[in-house]
């Protein structure tokens, strides 16, 4: 783990200058494409009118040199970043390209500062990601610090992006890492950390959208906390559906999927006639959405042209982001609800849907919620975020199978849960479930010997040949044999079908040397987990239980089915229903004068009927 850390931060301060040199080549296209000048600066392709021409096109030539850069670079930079990552993390072993790192910033760049409807937060992960990929690649690391290098990166570039750096811990966890452990986690905290202190002198240390409302909450807004996150669930849900039925609306047309980011671009140009403000990242309507600026009719544009623009460009296969489509998104939804639910503060509403639609949108809810108050500083608005965005989270898992994210990677043909619970194998031991009935072998025994006394210790058990529980006596059940010295000290173990193989070739042989010496041995007081792991590695699936204490005397087999054992009690505890305790009320007595009045003293048998 340290020495994780101390590859991580180097990582950290690598990928917040990724970032900071992402945004400036963002801000350098979008003002030579709308502004015909030279100036690095982040600026709206909407701020000002253009030439309708200009609008339509841009967007479309953008997408056209994405697609080249796709179908003659890698084919890996189209899509907005993340569920490549994960792929990466979970299927191919933390590698990364090296040309992924360069052309994916390059080919987002070029599809936001033409225009495209995304963020930089996606490109940001991913390239953040391959530039510790690419660092793990050079040394000699395993595949789990690879990917704890790789997540490093991408958290990292993400903090520096937004300064959030607590939010990219949350996003790196919920998101990519599939782990809750020391070791990934404290490196990837690490990189982020230091990504945060190299931005401020970068691009500051102030939150990106500062909000300072004074917020009223009262009952009645808590209860709409949840109204607002159940409606930016449902705008996740059709979201997320009009991204999938756009790709697939693509990848019915009879042309290379090179040329569907131009077509995606016409869209986006075709959108920006309408609503201007809905072109590039957005970064100056999202604040506005969060401080109560923005005109009424402004927002409605957004809510609904943003929205289709977005799903059709991702949908083309293009190179961008989510995050601040999203934001965008949900802060509108927000702003528009200002108008019907009660004043809190301003900017409130916005805010709590859009951490609503990133909660719904991601399956990512805490990420949501520390997204929402690490960029405005609304620290005050802690509680009813959880709630929206819990609310919307709730919505999305009961009514949509995958999220935008699991949704890709699935239609690649593979399966992903996000769901993280306590492995049972991990809280049982082996003690619980192991045979403590052994049959031992005397090394000096020759196989037909063993074989001899195996089948009378058989006969014996079984009663005749036919009990032993299922059909087979308990001793040949065993399967694996340990051997001993007369003393009862282990020396080795042989299995039932060396000793039946060996019968016919060599039944004079002892069985010390049929033995395999040295086994892979256990204890009565490890886990289950721990005995999965030596199967798994030593390709065996039986394994001795020996003495802690005295380590040459088995006390116990355990076997691979019997570690099913506690995944049977786990099935069982997710779907038997039981009522442990009832609640029995005491009646008075007849007291015998007919009348059923009066306060009998209670006998034994009154108590006998309280317990649970």
């Amino acid at each position: 783990m340290l020495l994780v850390i101390g590859l991580a931060m180097p990582i950290g301060a690598m990928s917040a200058g990724v970032s900071w040199l992402l945004l400036r080549l963002i801000g350098l296209i979008t003002n030579l494409v709308f502004y015909s000048r030279v100036d690095a600066r982040l600026v709206a392709p909407g701020a000002t009118h253009h030439n309708p021409l200009l609008v339509l096109l841009a967007p479309a030539a953008g997408g056209l040199v994405v697609g080249l850069l796709a179908r003659f670079g890698s084919e890996r930079i189209r899509g907005h970043g993340m569920p490549e990552t994960i792929e990466a993390v979970l299927l191919r072993r933390s590698k990364v390209q090296p040309r992924v790192a360069v052309l994916k910033p390059v080919a987002s760049a070029i599809a936001i500062g033409s225009g495209g409807p995304f963020g930089a937060e996606g490109p940001i992960i991913m390239t953040g990601g391959a530039l510790g990929s690419l660092f793990a690649q050079f040394l000699h690391l395993t595949a789990d610090e690879r990917k704890t290098l790789l997540v490093a990166g991408s958290a990292a570039g993400m903090a520096a992006t937004f300064n959030t750096p607590l939010a990219a811990i949350v996003l790196a966890v919920e998101l990519l890492l599939f782990e809750w452990r020391p070791r990934s986690m404290i490196p990837v905290t690490a990189a982020v950390s230091v990504a945060a202190v190299v931005r401020v002198s970068l691009l500051g240390s102030a939150p990106v959208f500062p909000v300072h409302a004074h917020l009223t909450l009262g009952p009645a807004a808590y209860g709409l906390c949840v109204v607002s996150g159940v409606i930016s669930g449902l705008l996740a849900l059709v979201a997320t559906g009009m991204v999938y039925a756009s790709e697939d609306a693509f990848s019915r047309l009879p042309i290379h999927w090179m040329w569907w980011p131009a077509l995606g671009g016409i869209g986006v140009g075709v959108g920006g006639l309408f609503v201007p403000q809905a072109l590039g990242v957005g970064y100056d309507v999202i604040g506005a959405e969060l401080d109560g600026s923005i005109a009424l009719g402004v927002v409605a544009g957004i809510l609904v042209v943003k929205t289709i623009i977005w799903a059709f460009a991702l949908g083309s296969g293009t190179s961008g982001g989510v995050l601040a489509p999203i934001f965008m998104i949900g802060g509108a939804l927000g702003s528009l609800e200002a108008h019907v639910f009660p004043a809190v503060g301003a900017g409130f509403w916005a805010l709590v849907a859009l951490a609503g639609v990133l909660g719904g949108v991601m399956r990512s809810p805490f990420t949501g919620v520390v997204f929402a108050l690490e960029l405005t500083h609304q620290f005050d608005a802690m509680l009813p975020l959880v709630i929206g965005a819990t609310s919307a989270f709730a919505v999305s898992v009961l009514l949509l199978k995958r999220s935008v994210l699991t949704e890709k990677i699935a239609r690649r043909g593979y399966h992903l849960t996000r769901e993280y619970d306590v492995d049972p194998l991990e809280i049982h031991f082996v003690g619980e479930v192991m045979t403590s009935d052994v049959v031992e072998l005397g090394g000096d025994l020759t196989v037909s010997q063993a074989v001899g006394d195996l089948r009378s210790v058989a006969a014996r058990d079984d009663g005749g040949g036919h009990g032993g529980g299922h059909g087979v006596a308990p001793a040949w059940r065993q399967r694996l044999y340990p051997v001993v010295h007369g003393s009862g000290e282990l020396i080795g173990v042989v299995t039932r079908r060396q000793l039946l193989d060996a019968l016919s070739s060599g039944p004079d042989i002892a069985v010390a040397e049929l033995a395999r010496l040295d086994p892979v041995v256990t204890h009565a007081d490890q886990t289950l987990k721990h005995v999965a792991n030596l199967m798994a590695v030593h390709e065996v699936n039986r394994i001795p239980v020996v003495d802690r204490d005295r380590p040459s005397i088995v006390v116990g087999i355990v076997s691979l089915t019997q570690l099913l054992t506690a995944r049977q009690r786990d099935q069982a505890e997710a779907r038997e229903r039981e009522r442990v305790l009832r609640i029995r009320l005491l009646r008075p007595r007849d007291t015998g004068t007919g009348l059923g009045q009066g306060t009998p003293s209670a006998g034994p048998d009154d108590f006998a009927t309280m317990g649970p």
